[in-house]
């Protein structure tokens, strides 16, 4: 494996500090104690029994926009496709989760919690913490499998960290070896391991803005998935075909690192987990 088979820059970091809601484009991320991208899941919203409200349990939150910003630590909240959603409103981050909650209470009509305070934040993955990985060629190629399906929904119905320039499809999967190997690559000047393939959920297979499912996206998606496997993809990872992005862990020298819109990326090798 060689530097020259990836070899391209970051076009996108984006980062979800409400988990199960909208993502912020950001020019640069810093890499945190937890190997997350700050300030990537900050907060995450419970329901009564202390299960995530997310997309893969509550349809219904696709519904809502979440217009985050970092700077002024600020979030207006709003539904405008819901004609029984409240008022547009706008809550600061830290001092009005009260606001928060007993909007989207409101909202979903059943007590919503807001929680904040787990170190490293509250990622998808609790052992493959670090910033997930897709290619724009890959959005491209896997938006047009479906009609109507744009590359920014597609974007953000997978809801990558980092987004590689590159306009080859899997390019990503260059990231991901054999079991029990991590692939290291650079950004810049810091390291991320490669590890898995990212298996996916029910969301993808949701319109972003409305919650409605896609007609046979998975059934589509693993189909096309297989018949476009590139060569360097595949192998034991891939146990199944419904994977795509890739989990990374943060070694821990990398820690406190930042990754930038336009940081050179490159392998560097294959090394034992």
């Amino acid at each position: 494996m060689t530097d020259d088979s990836l070899a391209t820059t970051l076009d996108r970091v984006r980062v979800y500090p409400i988990k199960s809601l909208d993502g912020v484009d950001v020019d640069a991320a810093t890499l945190a104690d937890g190997g997350g991208l700050a300030p990537d899941r900050e907060f995450a919203l419970l329901d009564a029994d202390g299960d995530y409200v997310n997309g893969k349990n509550e349809r219904r939150i696709h519904r809502v926009r979440a217009d985050i910003d970092l700077d002024a630590r600020m979030v207006g909240l709003d539904a405008p496709r819901d004609d029984d959603a409240p008022a547009a409103a706008t809550f600061h981050l830290d001092d009005d989760r009260t606001g928060i909650e007993t909007w989207l209470t409101e909202f979903l009509d059943y007590d919503v919690s807001m929680v904040g305070e787990r170190a490293g934040g509250y990622p998808d993955d609790t052992e493959l913490t670090g910033p997930t990985v897709i290619s724009l060629g890959t959005l491209r190629v896997v938006a047009s499998w479906y009609d109507g399906v744009s590359v920014d929904s597609m974007r953000r119905r997978l809801r990558a960290n980092v987004e590689l320039a590159t306009r080859e499809p899997f390019a990503e999967d260059r990231l991901v070896g054999e079991l029990g190997e991590r692939v290291r690559f650079r950004v810049d000047d810091t390291d991320l391991l490669g590890v898995n393939p990212c298996q996916r959920c029910v969301v993808p297979s949701r319109d972003p803005d409305t919650g409605a499912e896609t007609d046979g996206f998975r059934t589509r998606f693993v189909e096309r998935r297989r018949e476009t496997m590139p060569p360097w993809s595949g192998g034991g990872r891939f146990d199944h075909y419904f994977r795509l992005m890739v989990n990374t862990v943060v070694p821990e020298s990398s820690v406190g690192g930042t990754l930038r819109v336009g940081d050179d990326v490159r392998l560097v090798g294959t090394e034992s987990a």
